[in-house]
């Protein structure tokens, strides 16, 4: 009773309610600019928080996180630039809808399933923050390696058409996760003396690369109708999907709603993994799974619950251990650091008003994050509407410039152009650019915990089949690829029958 006190508190607070509403209208704008992903966000208002009050100051970090991961949905569906890491999912089956014709839908899809999953998603926080925190620290370093191999193992599910091209895919992205220098050596690997990949590659930089430019590329060899042109995007408008629709679609929100409620506490899996699982399972549970990738609602909704589930679930190990398990969440801990307050086991008693007001605080951030998505999408379906040259050229430039305010780094550009080119190269040849996305994300996670649990064991591979999670996981991923075979092969049976 004491902790909804404080919540109601901090929901009636005029400060509190500034901090939200500022936090969750720059976290939009910023995931809507690729390039400026949420821990960039919150990271460039972390010196405006000096001389604000703990909780305003944590309420303004926290609500950028939410409005970023919906924000960045915004361009992958109208012009197919992830704006985050995690709306990568999103492309798939948003963009397509877009050139359907059905952008106002899906639009509409990612708004509000993405406000249910982030309301659930902190009920769950509310009322499961110790259960959740006590299996965030059953992840040892074996645990960690098998979840990485069951994120790979989707490999499998998303490479239509070619199992083998998917995997080539995917071993090239483990290949250009190792580039830079060794996790537990410290030795330079494949940098070929240049110091500018010391840290490797950013996986930002190999979305933006295979999915903006590779897609600008594409637009620019496309002759133009005229006739077409722009009668896609005059017939967008914003259209919220009815109470009979989302009843449809309960299956695939549940499934990315879940998804990212287990996920979110898992220190290294994030949003991505939780958009890319939450994709292949809701395709897995489908009536309709031909549908995924040819314009699938489910395939909209269900990332973009999970995702915005994750900006909740992810407090857990943050609040609970001081542990941030992503960049956004250590710029977070920043926060609470910078007003003198540790998170840790006793933090729920040394400052529940914190804590409790800290959940008020993104629940109105939540319900900010729909009233304000309403708002912000009709200027953002008038811009793609603007003439094909134009829009190409403004998004270039909108890619490189926002490329080029990480880091201010000519090199960053080339490694995006570079990538670009790989990734039209893939298109031409049909090669899936998913499994590739993956390999890079999860290389780190997989090769690191991998080397690190050899290491407990001095190089005995047993520790992966003692370790019960780890266990369980592998043998998730093994029914994973069995089951993507039975159906590569089923599918080329109908081929050669037919």
């Amino acid at each position: 009773m004491e902790g909804l006190n404080y919540a109601l508190a901090a929901l009636t607070s005029l400060p509190v309610l500034v901090a939200a509403a500022s936090g969750v209208m720059w976290g939009i704008l910023g995931g809507a600019l690729p390039g400026i992903s949420p821990s960039i966000a919150m990271a460039l208002l972390l010196p405006f928080t000096f001389d604000m009050t703990p909780l305003s100051a944590i309420v303004l970090l926290g609500a950028t996180y939410i409005g970023a991961e919906y924000g960045g949905s915004i361009p992958a569906i109208l012009i197919r630039t992830p704006g985050t890491n995690s709306a990568a999912a999103t492309v798939i089956d948003g963009y397509t809808m877009h050139q359907q014709g059905r952008g106002g839908e899906a639009l509409g899809l990612s708004l509000v399933g993405g406000t249910i999953g982030g309301l659930v998603g902190l009920i769950f926080l509310v009322l499961l923050t110790k259960p959740l925190a006590s299996l965030a620290l059953m992840f040892t370093p074996p645990a960690y390696f098998a979840l990485g191999i069951l994120g790979l193992s989707i490999i499998a599910s998303l490479s239509e058409g070619s199992l083998v091209k998917g995997l080539i895919a995917g071993v090239a992205g483990l290949m250009l996760a190792t580039i830079g220098t060794d996790p537990l050596s410290g030795v330079a690997r494949f940098t070929f003396g240049n110091p500018d990949l010391l840290e490797g590659i950013h996986f930002i930089f190999i979305m933006l690369g295979v999915f903006a430019v590779a897609e600008l590329m594409s637009k620019v060899t496309e002759r133009e109708d005229p006739a077409m042109d722009g009668s896609v995007g005059k017939g967008t408008r914003l259209k919220l999907p009815s109470l009979k629709k989302l009843w449809q679609l309960r299956r695939a929100q549940a499934i990315g709603t879940g998804l990212g409620i287990a996920e979110g506490p898992i220190p290294g899996a994030g949003g991505t993994v939780a958009a890319f699982l939450a994709y292949n399972e809701a395709k897995r549970w489908s009536k309709t799974p031909e549908q995924f990738g040819k314009g699938s609602e489910e395939g909209v909704i269900a990332p973009e619950a999970a995702n915005n589930a994750v900006t909740a679930s992810a407090l857990v190990p943050t609040l609970s251990f001081g542990i941030p398990g992503s960049n956004s969440m250590a710029i977070l801990l920043g926060g609470f650091l910078i007003h003198g307050i540790q998170p840790g086991p006793l933090l729920l008693t040394s400052n529940p008003n914190l804590v409790y007001g800290l959940y008020g605080g993104l629940f109105l951030a939540n319900i900010l994050m729909f009233a304000f998505g309403v708002v912000i999408l009709a200027p953002c379906i008038w811009l793609v509407n603007r003439p094909k040259p134009y829009l190409t050229a403004a998004i270039f430039v909108l890619v490189l410039s926002g490329i080029y305010s990480i880091n201010h780094s000519l090199f960053d550009l080339g490694i995006v152009l570079a990538t670009g080119v790989l990734g039209y190269v893939m298109r031409v040849l049909k090669f899936p650019a998913l499994p590739l996305i993956l390999g890079v994300v999860l290389g780190y996670m997989i090769e690191s915990n991998y080397r690190r649990s050899l290491l407990i064991t001095n190089g005995d591979h047993i520790v992966f089949f003692q370790n019960p999670v780890s266990l369980g996981l592998l043998i998730c991923s093994g029914l994973i690829i069995v089951l993507a075979l039975v159906t590569e092969v089923r599918r080329y049976r109908k081929v050669a029958a037919a």
